[in-house]
């Protein structure tokens, strides 16, 4: 447990699986409350409450919404819930790790059936891009976001590469990247830090959700000098390190978390 993020609290965007659980229970061993918004029927939500058991056998409080965080309206309920969790204090953390768009391409031989539609594109840059700005926006406001406070948003090197049928959530990585930016510009002067982490190849079920995963997943398995994938607790166990309040000088950057993949070519 770290003495400087105890009770503090993380709310943490996708806190179900993936990144987001692995961040929301390295969050808690470190001594941080958590709450988490996630999207889960009843076939998935045991993994939701398997977060939610780690984080209060850590000690710490679960506070979880099963919602829609891309919904306007959803979000505003949950930001509306939140003093009553938190009281007086201000959210140390906000973590965005939603990761759900469509994996089609752009051109296919038949459109109607398997090219992306403009409806699909729009939905995956909101979710997964343009959610981010909407909730900085309206935790800042509610005063929820304040001096001392970071933004962490999931990005992958998908920003910059293209990968088959993975242009939409490519643009939207892009966009996320540019609006962190943005944010951390605009919410300087409030004292508030703005990053994207860019993690390595990881087997996550975002990753597994594109076709012909199995080919990136051994590429890099097979080249990495490491011998090994990135996972979600090597980008949990950064963004520990990043949230202790005397490393504040750091806004407005996209920070690789792949032992040295994207610098070396790996796949």
């Amino acid at each position: 447990m770290s003495p400087s993020l105890e009770n503090r609290w993380a709310l943490i965007l996708g806190a179900s699986s993936g990144f987001g659980a692995a961040i929301a229970r390295a969050l808690a061993a470190a001594g941080m409350h958590i709450c988490g918004v996630h999207l889960d029927p009843r076939r998935s939500i045991a993994q939701a409450e398997a977060v939610i058991a780690d984080v209060e056998a850590a000690g710490r409080r679960a506070v979880f919404f099963n919602t829609n965080a891309a919904d306007a309206r959803r979000r505003a309920r949950v930001i509306a819930a939140l003093p009553e969790a938190l009281g007086d204090t201000p959210l140390h953390l906000l973590v965005h790790s939603l990761a759900f768009g469509s994996l089609r391409p752009y051109i296919a031989d038949d459109p109607a059936e398997k090219a992306l539609s403009e409806e699909q594109m729009d939905m995956t840059l909101r979710v997964m891009a343009h959610s981010l700005v909407y909730w900085s926006q309206d935790l800042t406001h509610a005063g929820l976001l304040a001096r001392g406070s970071r933004i962490y948003a999931l990005s992958s090197l998908g920003a910059e590469r293209a990968t088959a049928n993975y242009g939409a959530v490519s643009a939207a990585k892009a966009a996320l990247e540019a609006h962190a930016r943005q944010l951390a510009l605009e919410l300087a002067p409030r004292g508030i830090a703005v990053n994207c982490l860019r993690p390595g190849v990881c087997d996550t079920p975002a990753l597994r959700a594109i076709p012909g995963h199995e080919a990136i997943l051994a590429a890099v398995q097979t080249h990495h000098p490491a011998g090994r994938l990135t996972t979600p607790e090597d980008v949990a166990q950064v963004i520990v390190a990043l949230a202790d309040p005397r490393v504040a000088w750091i806004s407005g950057d996209v920070i690789p978390v792949d032992g040295g993949e994207a610098a070396i070519g790996v796949g």
